[in-house]
């Protein structure tokens, strides 16, 4: 069976009918299940939202890209704002185990935040955007469409280049399974 990268192979199945269908309404479009490079036909999230030109999937390539550097962004800021609107610093020591039977004590910090407050509320907001645009960007690379799949990776990555440089990394020198 011949095909190129831009048709799908369509395969008549006896037992399945529009009823049993798990296309939802998608008709005889099956849905691929392998990597392709093409720009005919692509679905992009919703059904009225088709590629069909080389400068469709550009645009959807720079909107995909740019909305993975967003996700990436809204990451950091979240932390950021996390760290900013932190209240009731507690230090806790407990007992643990030195070398040759000694006992060292070792503190934590415990920073919290109250529920009802605005930075906790505001949180709670990006935080929905947060896994909304996660899920949109899984979505995209699940129509295995090459393209969208090095937007998605190379927007990630180039979001975390930019704006995880910045973001303190805490080592605990104690954590000995490196």
């Amino acid at each position: 069976m011949a095909y190129n990268s831009t048709t799908v192979p369509h395969h008549h199945h006896p037992t399945t009918s529009a009823s049993h269908s798990h296309g939802g309404g998608m008709g005889n479009m099956m849905m691929r299940m392998t990597f392709y490079f093409g720009f005919k036909n692509v679905e992009l999230l919703f059904s009225g939202l088709v590629i069909n030109t080389a400068g469709e999937m550009a645009g959807a390539f720079v909107a995909v890209f740019l909305l993975a550097m967003f996700y990436e962004g809204l990451k950091i800021a979240r932390e950021s704002l996390l760290r900013k609107s932190q209240v009731s610093i507690r230090y806790n020591s407990m007992p643990v185990p030195g070398p040759n039977g000694t006992i060292l004590m070792e503190t934590h910090k415990t920073v919290g935040q109250q529920m009802l407050s605005f930075p906790h509320l505001l949180q709670t907001v990006l935080h929905i955007i947060q896994v909304v645009i996660s899920y949109f960007l899984m979505l995209i690379f699940m129509t295995y469409n090459g393209y969208l799949c090095i937007a998605v990776a190379a927007g990630a990555g180039t979001g975390y280049f930019l704006f995880s440089w910045k973001k303190a990394v805490v080592v605990d020198i104690t954590e000995h399974c490196h």
